[in-house]
């Protein structure tokens, strides 16, 4: 069955998340290193991790149970690229979808972003979250659903 893991620290589109898993009828696992408020609902579960010795053991968590077919949501791309190598479909917070072919290019440049901005020629970060990256990142999810459920058929 697939499962949909968001990796809930600073995520904005969590309760869009629920909204469409709802709607097909898929679980969804909200994963931090602390507590967050999410809307209790049998369909979803938040997993709090011990992050006191590890920043990533949310990461970790979520690496360690995302399967060939699942869903993870997550703008974390050393993440993105261990979840795509277990076979789950990796999607980012505006509706960009991590893949094989195109993971590498993201995390050299990740590591190019962050040599800039410790030589301090970068100062900036992303822009700010708007309504046209929700209503991407929703389009996406939608789409992605659709394409893993002829992978990995619901069970009965």
């Amino acid at each position: 069955m697939i499962q949909i893991y968001v990796d809930a620290d600073g995520c904005p589109v969590k309760q869009e998340v629920c909204k469409v898993a709802k709607r097909y009828g898929i679980a969804v696992t909200f994963v931090a290193n602390t507590p967050m408020p999410i809307r209790h609902d049998d369909a979803h579960r938040m997993v709090v991790v011990d992050g006191s010795h590890k920043l990533d053991a949310a990461d970790d968590w979520i690496a360690e149970h995302a399967e060939p077919g699942d869903i993870v949501i997550t703008a974390d791309i050393p993440l993105a690229a261990r979840c795509l190598a277990r076979g789950a479909a990796v999607l980012d917070l505006r509706g960009g979808a991590f893949t094989e072919e195109g993971i590498g290019h993201a995390l050299a440049g990740r590591e190019l972003m962050s040599h800039l901005r410790a030589m301090d020629a970068v100062t900036g970060g992303p822009a700010p979250f708007a309504p046209r990256d929700r209503s991407k990142f929703l389009q996406r999810l939608d789409e992605t659903i659709h394409a893993q459920r002829k992978k990995k058929p619901q069970e009965s």
